[in-house]
């Protein structure tokens, strides 16, 4: 296992960067990653930003009503149990309101059939978003993270191998990654959510790439704004880049405090908004 101790404190790391960062005191540099995968919405793509704008509302608008029902709990209950299943396949958030249904003796549909909804409603929310790209009346550099070419550029430059796991359907994961200009960094590495959801979850894919390629989770780095890409690389011995997006405030380099909270508290070993110190982040990761 070839990672090192942190011999330089975390403080004076810190003051490396421009921008926002925070480290855990579990962080160390770890020395030999040959691995990336990468998470799609919300850590490089903001195609889609705004979806709980699309799941809440439709969750709400099918949800029956209850005794005592007040408006606001309501909200809050579906937007957490939306919000703490970010990063795993979105028939997981359908299920989970499924089961919401049933509590309050409805008779629900089956979560695909709500999947399905859902992802039709979404559809019409990026469809113009799509449309510019495809069109090249907008650029790619609106619907990506801030830093984004920069630090696949910088990882790419070190001879690592790049991939992509998300919980989004994969015909769409590979649609919109063409429509940004990443395909030159993941090739055939995609992977994306199917309607078997028990074929695919990025647990899958992490395991895969370390066995496939014979080596231990030490030369693993997973990057995310989803609590499962984290908690899966941890799990499996390597470091986890965290990635709390404000995605409605692009480049403004803020937190999302929910999602750095969320991150922070299933093992993430450094906490970003975006990668406008993607050299240092990288050097640092290396500890360099």
């Amino acid at each position: 296992m070839a990672k090192t101790s942190s011999l330089v404190p975390h403080d004076t790391l810190a003051g490396r960067f421009t921008g926002k960062v925070e480290f855990a005191d579990h962080f160390v540099p770890h020395t030999n990653i040959q691995h990336v995968v990468f998470d799609f919405d919300g850590t490089l793509s903001l195609i889609r930003e705004g979806w709980p704008e699309v799941m809440l509302p439709m969750f709400e608008e099918l949800l029956p009503p209850a005794n005592g029902d007040d408006a606001a709990s309501v909200r809050a209950m579906l937007l957490d149990d939306i919000m703490m299943l970010n990063g795993k396949q979105t028939i997981f958030q359908m299920m989970k309101f499924a089961e919401r249904v049933t509590e309050r003796g409805g008779e629900p549909l089956d979560p695909l059939e709500y999947k399905h909804e859902y992802l039709r409603r979404l559809e019409v929310r990026i469809q113009s978003r799509v449309e510019r790209l495809a069109n090249g009346d907008s650029e790619p550099v609106e619907f990506l993270l801030h830093g984004s070419i920069a630090l696949l550029d910088n990882l790419r430059k070190r001879g690592w191998t790049l991939y992509l796991a998300s919980g989004t359907d994969e015909p769409f994961v590979k649609r919109e990654a063409e429509l940004l200009g990443l395909g030159r960094y993941f090739g055939e590495r995609v992977y994306g959510a199917q309607d078997d959801y028990m074929s695919f979850s990025k647990k899958q894919v992490i395991e895969r790439i370390l066995r496939d390629n014979e080596v231990e989770g030490d030369r693993l780095l997973v990057v995310g704004d989803g609590y499962v890409e984290i908690e899966n690389g941890k799990d499996a011995g390597g470091l986890a880049v965290a990635v709390a997006s404000d995605e409605a405030n692009n480049g403004l380099g803020q937190f999302d405090e929910w999602k750095r909270n969320r991150l922070l508290g299933v093992g993430a070993d450094i906490v970003v908004p975006d990668y406008r110190d993607a050299a240092v982040l990288v050097d640092v990761i290396e500890g360099k």
